[in-house]
Order: structure tokens, then sequence, then C-alpha cells
């Protein structure tokens, strides 16, 4: 009889704990995100000081600030957006600015751990893992001790710029704990989700859905009487109070929060399977019926539900938006800089018309993102093996692949025209004329679209030339942000900004209508789609 050994890898072939090789994984998953995690630490820890200096060049005087901040406070949508304002100083306003940081973060801590942690298990390298001397608890340390590492570092870097700018300490201090405190909240929370559920897109849901859920309660209580923002996180963060009287012991309850969810995650991971969840998945029927006959219904089934959530998010930004327009006249009083920014980047010396068109290039950026996710959908079908089942009947490649595009190219022209209908809605009622206002608002969204299917077209061509990088589509579309961001303050020299597809379209409402640009973006959207689609359709399945 023969014994096969099991071969020795990270060191003996039996774990001595169930915390064993945590030091092995979590170098493995250093190596792994060697580029992605110290770039989501640098620039979220950097950007609430870029905040700061802008600030400060665009709001000269105290009397400016105190204007900004009454009105503000004056304004529900904008409490909404971002919460309230507890003061006037320099700080104060500055920190309230950056105060999406807070979501921004955590939604790189649920995506860190559950590409860590469940993925690992979906595609079955976690059970190779396993098999070996590494312990049951190690992979999800790892995770952790990344995640909360980089979270650190987000908040020590934060603390530290903002020292640079001459901040006080005490508010700079609190306001890098608190940043650093959202992202290990967010990353113990994935961490549950990645327990309880059976495959990654699923736990990124179940992360990402608490984390919407946080927001909508933290807005819906700072546009009311506050008391609901108690009960949200992201709340929480806000609570601190950078330089207006730090409230110290609000970390007490995201220290807690973080430590009980923590430990909830190791309870779950304890007690499950392998490659299993909390919650179990149902089995399908025999035989599937009339709405998934057909590659077509089939990417239906597979996409509805993050349409319907992107819809709904879109809808409710739209309504934030509208909601705020009134108060961009009070906002920009006195500050002849930002005055010129927001028509330079509107195309409209109308400054509430020049906000909207912002607004919505900042929505179709927004956009990029949720057709990106709808792409690489098809890169995780093929990662999985399931494009293999379906390719293997009487099903095209062409087809198969057309199928998911056309809801990576339908889903975000709805959710951004459902957008711009409750932009005009809010915008018209405002003002007392819908019917102009509202046709003005959904044409901005409109001339949009051609600028995201560029990216959307990236994304395939990354998927059918190269799928080992198609996830490089993220870093692509992040970029673009980042030098839109960078071009509204005159930073980047314009053969720069040029090559962000969302720059080129007409800024409406307050701009001529041009044709050209529009033009030239469907053509290069069409082209590189085909070239994807052909390059996918030469290629072997990985």
């Amino acid at each position: 009889m023969t014994t096969i050994a099991a071969p020795e890898f990270f060191g003996r072939t039996r774990p001595a704990s169930e915390f064993a090789g945590t030091g092995q994984m979590l170098r493995l998953s250093l190596r792994r995100d060697r580029v992605i995690a110290p770039l989501w630490s640098l620039a979220i820890g950097l950007m609430p000081a870029l905040q700061i200096v802008s600030i400060k060049d665009l709001y000269a005087t105290q009397q400016q600030l105190d204007t900004f901040a009454a009105t503000t406070a004056s304004s529900p949508a904008l409490l909404a957006m971002y919460g309230p304002v507890f003061g006037s100083s320099l700080g104060s306003i500055g920190t309230w600015k950056a105060g999406a940081m807070y979501a921004m973060i955590a939604i790189a801590a649920v995506l860190t751990v559950i590409r860590h942690t469940r993925v690992e298990e979906e595609t079955g390298r976690a059970e190779l893992v396993g098999a070996t001397s590494i312990g049951r608890f190690a992979g999800l340390s790892g995770t952790l001790l990344l995640t909360f590492g980089a979270a650190a570092v987000a908040g020590i870097v934060c603390t530290a710029s903002l020292l640079a700018t001459g901040l006080p300490v005490a508010g700079s201090v609190a306001w890098g704990a608190s940043l650093a405190m959202s992202a290990i909240v967010w990353g113990a929370v994935a961490a549950v989700a990645a327990q309880v559920s059976t495959g990654a897109r699923i736990a990124r849901g179940v992360a990402l859905g608490a984390l919407g859920a946080a927001f909508a309660l933290r807005a819906v209580g700072d546009a009311g009487n506050g008391v609901l923002s108690w009960f949200s996180p992201l709340g929480w963060s806000l609570q601190i109070r950078p330089y207006a009287g730090e409230r110290w012991w609000v970390l007490l309850p995201l220290v807690a929060l973080a430590l009980g969810a923590t430990l909830v995650a190791y309870q779950l991971l304890r007690t499950r399977d392998l490659g299993a969840g909390l919650l179990a998945e149902r089995p399908g029927p025999a035989q599937g019926g009339r709405a998934l006959t057909g590659p077509v219904m089939l990417a239906w089934r597979l996409q509805r539900g993050s349409m319907l959530a992107w819809t709904v998010g879109f809808a409710l930004y739209g309504l934030l938006i509208g909601g705020s327009i009134s108060s961009i006249g009070g906002m920009l009083e006195g500050s002849d800089n930002l005055q010129e920014i927001i028509a330079s980047l509107g195309g409209s010396a109308d400054l509430e018309k020049s906000f909207i068109a912002y607004a919505i290039m900042m929505l179709a950026a927004a956009a990029s993102a949720y057709s990106v996710s709808s792409v690489l959908r098809l890169h995780e079908e093929e990662n999985t093996g399931r494009a293999e089942n379906v390719l293997a009947a009487a099903v095209g490649r062409v087809g198969y692949t057309a199928s998911h595009l056309l809801f990576a190219i339908i889903g975000p022209a709805v959710a951004l025209l459902v957008s711009g209908l409750c932009i005009g809605l809010v915008w018209g009622a405002g003002a007392g004329d819908v019917g102009g206002l509202l046709g003005e608002a959904l044409a901005a969204v409109a001339v949009q679209l051609p600028a995201v299917w560029v990216v959307t077209a990236i994304a395939v061509l990354l998927f059918g030339v190269l799928p080992k990088y198609a996830s490089a589509a993220w870093a692509i579309l992040s970029a673009m942000v980042g030098i839109e961001l960078l071009g509204a303050f005159g930073a980047l020299p314009q053969f720069v900004l040029d090559l962000v597809p969302f720059v080129h379209p007409p800024k409406l409402p307050g701009a001529t209508f041009e044709f050209t640009p529009i033009l030239w973006l469907l053509v290069v959207a069409v082209a590189g789609i085909v070239v994807g689609l052909t390059a996918f359709r030469r290629r072997d399945l990985r």
C-alpha cells in the first residue's frame, strides 16, 4: 500500500493552531495587493488635505466661510449628501466637503476583504492552501491585517497631510482616526458578509447593501433632526466633529462595532464548511422556464438585480442634486475663483446650469462604473467555468457576449436618464418651469452616454484581448476620475484632460449643443467593442 504525503507548503504539513500560517498569508496578500492597497490608502488619505488647500484658495476670508456654512446648514439636500457642518472654520468646512471619503474608504475596504476571502473560496484556491499547514483562520486573519493596516496608513497619511496645511493637531488626529475607523468597521462587516454568502458577488452585494443602508440612514437623519444619523456608522464618523470640539468618545462605538463584527466573522468561519455560507443556495428547478430561454434572458437574470440597485441609487442622487441647486448661489457668494471654476466646468455663465452640468459629468463617471461591473460579469462567468457550460450548447460566442453587453450599454443609460428625470422634476418644481427644465436635464444626461460607452468599450477590449488584466478597467476608470477632479483646479494640461471621455460632450444645459464630439465618441466606442468581441471570438477560454 502506497502512502501519499501531503506536500509541504508554507512550513509544516499540519497546522499547530487555527491561526497557523497567518504571517505567510499576510505576506501573500501584501504581494497580491502591493499596488492596489497602497494606492487607495495614499489617495484617500491625501484627499482631505487637498480639499483644505482648495478651500483655502477659494474662500480667502472668514466672512466667506461663514456664508458658506450658513448656506449649507439651510439646505436639506446638501446636508443629506455630505452631512452637517459643525463650524465655519477652515478645517470644519474643508473636512465637510471631504466627508465622502468615509464612504469611499469603506468601499475600498469591502472590496479588499471580499477579494481575499470569498473570491479565494469561489475559485478553489482557498481549498488548495487549506490542505497544507495553514490554519482555518489564517486566510481571514491575513486579510483583516492587510485591510486594517491599509486603513491605519490612510489615517496616518490623512493626519500628517492635514498638519502640513497648518491645521490644529487635535482636529487632524480626529479626522485621521475617524477615516481609519470607517475602513476598519466596514472591512469587518465585509468579513461577516463573506461568511454569510455563498459567492463573491452576493458577498459584495450584502456588504455594499449594508453600506448603502447606512448612508441612507445618515442622509435622512442629517436632513431632518439628526436622530437617525446615530443609527449609522457613517453618521458616527461625522459626529467625531474634527476642528469643532472633537468628540473622542464617538470612536468607542466604532471600535465596538468593528470588534463585534470581527468576532462574528470568526465564529461563522469556525462553524461553516469551506465554500458554504450561512445563507444556503436553494436548488433550482430541473428545467428552466421560458424566462431563461436564450443567452439574453440568462444575462437579464444575472444582471437585473444590479440594474435595479444602480437605478434606484441614481434616482436618489438625482433628487439630491435637484434639491441642492437652489443653494448654489449662496455657497458661491463672495468667491470669484470658485464661480469661475464652476462656470468653466459647466461651460456657462449661469452658475446653476454649470453646477448641473458638472454634477451630471460626475454621474456619468459613476454610470461607467456600473457598465464596467456589467462587462466584468463576463470575466467572472469565464473564470468560474459557467461560460464554458453555456457555450457548449448551441450558443455562439458573439451572441453570448453581446447578451451581457446589451445590459452594460442599456443599464447605464436607464440609470442616467432616471437621474436626469429626477433632477429635472425637482429643479423645475423649484423654478416653476417643470416642462422646460425637465427637457434640459434629460438632454444633459443623454449627451454623456457616448462617453460612458467609451469606458464600456475599454472594458470589452481588455476582456477580449487581455483577459488576465480585465480588472484593470477599474484602474483606468479611477485614473479618469482623478484626472477629471484635478483638472477642475487647472492642475493638468489640456492634452491630459482630453484623455477623459466625459469632458468631450457639450456641457449641457448651459452650453451650445455640438454633435461632432458625440459622433467621435460613438465611433471610438463601437470600434473598441467590435475589436474586443472579435478578439474574444478567436482566443481560448481560460
